[in-house]
């Protein structure tokens, strides 16, 4: 079986990490109102200050006249094995009292008042009153309800308000004060003895010391002493001397404190494996230290690009949000680029006209003007570089966001920001290649259309006879026989409907170019070249690619700290629960 002070320790050590390492909030909070304490409650000047004293062994705290608590004092005392005995207060945590001897967590509570006197606000009561109930209100909380013997304890304002708190009085443990100043032929026996009234634990009576004592100094032993003679030689309590005094109330808190943590030890270890789950899980979020070999950096960086990797294609194949814009620029904007090209003034009968006499020079038709058409289409198609040049260009665009928006994804990569700007750099580089084999290609599939034409086009197209206008009886001239306005409206026509042919063709293939150069090669080889530069790296540079953020370094210190903490205390309250 556990010893009582060992177990005590151990809540004092989960205790005072909750409070050095900040974890009153979020998962500290729960655990931190799962340790027992003790409350001392009270109202002015009953002697809560001398009995928390009386309890610890030592003189330490405040005394005096009128209000001396002035705000609740929370002291955790750990029995030390060897060297120096220190006490810290939980507001002073660095500042260490000296001497003390028992393990306990004790809370000093300013005393309840009924008025307020001059120099004191007129909620002072309420002020007191609510503060002191936030501490006893909590369930872990051991209420000792310091009344003083002179008073009736029907008035006690301690046992009013733990009766409000702790209705069962399971919390409660009642205490009488200043015994000794009773007046002369009264006695305290009928409450001490739970006849007056009664609670689930026993009174306990308490001789302070006096203030003459402290005057002189006299120490917690001596008063001790006189403490025990007191009620042994008492002929009213002598029969309860057994169990009268501060060192019985000590030793009664103890062993409550003992069941008390007994019955929560399952519930404590359950919040300290929840707490290191939680702080595992965060240490995973922001990563684990870098390892200082350079094989392993070296693998850490290829994991993190794979996992950038893994982000940007799930951007282009619809996992995450951003592909279907580059699905818009073919669906939207090249066909809307297609119909604003300029080939209604191009096919003007006025520059059809005069394409088609230039084409032949001084040589006359024999047919029709081929060369005309051959100059109308090639002027024509040539128009389509613009609308092919702008679809790589947008493309090339979005593949730059998504880049972009990746490595901003990527949660693994957010502790590295050198790492993430070399990343960023090597596969815009890449982005760049892409592009220009890209723009090669789509304007390689239009100069295509111009070198070779599709003669079954034309094979389809019945030239109906003409007849040649005469105009004023003047003659025809050598190459007028084909120019008249009809003849010009055909020969626009026939090439307009053939460019429309092309345009309908370069709208599907200008497509599949882009994607099979930039979007098919983002997603195999974006960071080809960069994988193999950085295998040729020195490790002094494999270091500064995974240099941190200072403030993410610290945060994973201060949680690397807090997890061996609770690792440590739950290892420990394993290993002595249960003896």
């Amino acid at each position: 079986m556990a010893t009582m002070e060992s177990l005590i320790g151990l809540v004092n050590k989960i205790q005072r990490a909750c409070t050095v390492l900040g974890d009153h909030g979020g998962q500290g909070m729960s655990l931190w109102e799962a340790l027992p304490s003790v409350a001392v409650v009270g109202g002015q000047s009953s002697g809560k200050s001398s009995v928390l004293e009386s309890i610890v062994g030592r003189d330490f705290l405040p005394r005096g006249s009128g209000i001396v608590t002035r705000r609740p004092l929370v002291l955790q005392l750990h029995k030390t094995q060897s060297g120096a005995e220190y006490a810290e207060f939980l507001h002073a945590p660095k500042r260490r009292f000296t001497d003390f001897v028992v393990n306990l967590t004790l809370i000093d509570l300013p005393g309840l008042t009924k008025v307020a006197v001059e120099g004191q606000s007129d909620s002072i009561v309420e002020d007191i009153e609510n503060m002191v109930r936030s501490y006893v209100e909590k369930p872990n909380c051991i209420i000792l309800a310091i009344t003083p013997a002179n008073q009736d304890i029907a008035t006690s304002d301690a046992i009013k308000l733990a009766r409000e708190v702790d209705p069962s009085g399971e919390r409660t443990f009642g205490v009488l004060t200043k015994l000794d100043l009773m007046d002369k032929g009264t006695n305290a026996t009928e409450v001490l003895e739970g006849r007056a009234y009664r609670l689930q634990h026993p009174w306990v009576g308490i001789v302070n010391r006096s203030q003459a004592d402290i005057n002189k100094n006299v120490d917690m032993i001596v008063a001790r002493r006189k403490e025990r003679e007191y009620f042994e030689t008492s002929p009213d309590y002598g029969h309860l001397a057994s169990k009268m005094g501060s060192e019985y109330l000590a030793k009664l808190l103890s062993q409550h404190l003992e069941l008390v943590i007994r019955q929560r030890i399952p519930s404590i270890i359950s919040m300290i494996n929840k707490t290191i789950d939680e702080l595992n899980a965060e240490l995973d979020r922001i990563g684990r230290p870098v390892a200082a070999d350079g094989g392993a950096q070296l693998y850490m960086i290829l994991e993190l690009c794979r996992a950038f990797d893994r982000v940007f294609k799930e951007h282009l194949d619809g996992g995450r949000p951003g592909g279907d814009r580059i699905y818009g620029v073919f669906d939207h904007q090249l066909p809307a680029a297609l119909k604003k090209l300029p080939f209604d003034r191009h096919l003007s009968l006025k520059n059809v006209q005069k394409v088609v006499t230039e084409a032949d020079g001084y040589q006359p038709h024999l047919i029709a003007p081929e060369q005309g058409y051959r100059r109308l289409i090639d002027g024509s198609i040539t128009y389509f570089k613009g609308p092919a040049e702008a679809s790589v260009d947008a493309v090339h665009f979005v593949l730059k966001e998504l880049v972009r928006k990746s490595i901003a994804e990527t949660e693994e990569l957010k502790r590295f920001p050198s790492l993430q700007n070399d990343i960023a750099t090597a596969a815009n580089e890449a982005l760049e290649r892409f592009r220009e084999e890209s723009r090669k290609t789509v304007v390689r599939l239009v100069e295509m259309e111009s070198s070779y034409l599709t003669v079954d086009f034309f094979r389809k197209l019945h030239a109906a006879p003409e007849k040649k206008p005469e105009k004023n009886g003047n003659p025809p001239g050598p190459n007028n026989d084909h120019f008249h306005d009809t003849s010009l409206a055909r020969i626009g026509s026939n090439v307009s409907a053939y460019i429309a042919m092309v345009s309908d063709t370069l709208k599907n293939t200008i497509p599949k170019a882009v994607v099979y150069c930039q979007v098919r090669e983002a997603k195999r080889s974006l960071l080809t070249h960069f994988y193999a530069q950085v295998g040729r790296k020195e490790k002094e540079r494999l270091s500064a690619m995974l240099d941190e953020d200072p403030q993410l370094m610290e945060k994973r210190t201060q949680i690397a700290k807090r997890l061996e903490l609770y690792k440590a205390a739950r290892d420990e309250i394993d290993a002595v629960a249960w003896k």
